[in-house]
């Protein structure tokens, strides 16, 4: 079995170690932060100052797909996010009577937790784990390297340079303050800001074809609790509603909590003023699902929480001559960064995570398997950040020109909202949402295609999301 060495102790480092364990593996994983997610978790998530991890404090959703590697694979941290109060809820409950099952229903499954919840669980089991080693406060500093000079230790400083750029680079330790670690595999879990790339590039590795795409799209997120004696929320309207401009989406979460966010254009003048608390409220009370959520009497938790700068990224450490570097594999943000539009970010880094803990043991210092690492992730990530890149250019587009949606994209507003309406239709965009179908299967499926034309014919004035405010309303909202 391997020894791997994880950078970077977030969700993506955290499922790697403990999934690396469950297989056989020792792992060791290097935080730079001292601190580890504990089970006090409004403390944990509204005080815990965490500069490098500027999503912790966000909304994150947990579809089908990270459930699903629960599941299978670590079910004791499935069951302790239920026990710290993380809520399931199946997406064809928005119908008054379900559906008959289907094979495939029981992964439709969305695990409602904040960030921490899920933080907290793995913690709880890598602590108990043995064969792991967690090192809080002990940043990685550097890589050991071999390169056809011969081995070598780079921290990406002015230590000189290292070999030169070509495919014989091989990772075969990190460095710390504390001394160098060797071991068989080290996984970059350090997300889009851990700086890998940097200590690569030190060591004389050929720089990554990185693909990046803006979003144009800024969040504003505020956080609240249910009165007592309410355990959940509305059922209805539907969280997610969208304008020409804006929209508003409603999270719930663990423990009674839940939160609002709203997005923009970037470029919106009107963005400075919703961080403003009470401009806020009024914009989010303005959407269907912001006014039903909030006029419950909830209490609000913090103040505005603002994101911006977003934009969807893949590193796969490849570029068209294959892998730059052997012996070091990306997972997380490190590999495939999206927007939180469609909330893909955990399930995608379970799955990376779950492919490292299996395939581990196959050689995992040479360029085959690097290469068939970055295989698998083209074949399996690849399309959903694909899919995320559409769906984020359709909506920046949007917002820009505040346009309304014609053609096609009138036709996929169709399709969602005729969801709401038909299970049969509901189940598709179900599939697509918890990643368990892609969009041009679930979507080319003849009678789904048929089922949404006859909603649509039957609706010739049909304007997609015509809800929320209209831009002299919105105008008057936001006024500061």
């Amino acid at each position: 079995m391997a020894h791997v060495l994880v950078i970077g102790g977030g969700v993506a480092g955290l499922a790697t170690a403990l999934l690396a364990a469950r297989r056989g593996h020792t792992a060791e994983l290097f935080e730079r932060d001292t601190r580890a997610p504990g089970t006090a978790l409004d403390r944990d998530f509204f005080r815990w100052r965490r500069p490098t991890v500027p999503q912790a404090a966000q909304p994150h959703a947990l579809l089908g797909a990270a459930r699903k590697v629960l599941l299978g694979e670590l079910p004791d941290v499935h069951a302790e996010m239920l026990r710290l109060g993380a809520r399931e809820r199946h997406e064809l409950d928005w119908f008054d009577a379900r559906p008959p099952a289907l094979p495939g229903d029981e992964d439709l499954v969305m695990l409602q937790a904040r960030r921490i919840v899920l933080e907290s669980a793995l913690a709880t089991a890598l602590r108990a784990e043995q064969g792991v080693v967690t090192r809080y406060g002990e940043p990685v500093e550097g890589l050991v390297t071999v390169g056809e000079d011969g081995p070598g230790s780079w921290s990406g400083g002015d230590s000189g340079p290292g070999p030169g750029p070509g495919p014989g680079i091989r990772v075969t330790g990190l460095t710390t303050g504390n001394g160098a670690y060797e071991g068989d595999l080290v996984v970059d879990a350090g997300g889009r800001r851990g700086g890998v790339e940097r200590l690569l590039a030190s060591a004389g590795c050929r720089p990554a074809a990185v693909e990046r795409h803006r979003t144009g799209l800024a969040y504003f997120c505020r956080w609240y609790r249910l009165p007592d004696g309410m355990e959940e929320g509305p059922r209805r309207p539907w969280t997610v509603t969208g304008g020409a401009f804006a929209g508003c989406a409603v999270f719930p979460a663990d423990n009674r909590i839940f939160a609002v966010t709203l997005f923009v254009h970037t470029d919106d003048p009107s963005r400075g003023a919703l961080r403003t608390p009470a401009v806020f409220d009024a914009a989010a009370r303005a959407f269907p699902p912001g006014a039903a959520w909030l006029e419950t009497g909830a209490e609000p938790l913090s103040g505005v929480l603002a994101m911006a700068s977003l934009d969807n990224r893949w590193s796969a450490l490849a570029d068209e001559r294959g892998p730059v570097v052997s012996g070091l594999v990306p997972v997380g943000d490190a590999l495939t960064h999206t927007n939180p539009t469609l909330g893909q970010g955990t399930s995608l880094a379970l799955w990376a995570a779950h492919r490292v803990a299996r395939s581990a043991h196959r050689d995992p210092g040479t360029a085959r398997f690097a290469a068939e690492y970055h295989d698998w992730a083209v074949r399996t990530l690849k399309p959903w950040f694909d899919f995320q890149v559409v769906a984020d250019t359709a909506i920046g587009e949007r917002f820009a020109t505040r346009a309304g949606r014609t053609g096609t994209a009138r036709e996929v507003s169709a399709l969602f909202d005729c969801a709401l309406e038909d299970p049969q239709v509901m189940r598709a965009r179900a599939k697509v949402r918890h990643l368990a179908e892609p969009p041009e299967r679930a979507y080319a499926d003849p009678r789904i295609r048929a089922r949404v034309a006859r909603w649509l014919a039957a609706r010739p004035d049909y304007s997609p999301n015509a809800v929320g405010p209209d831009r002299a309303q919105w105008e008057r909202l936001t006024a500061v």
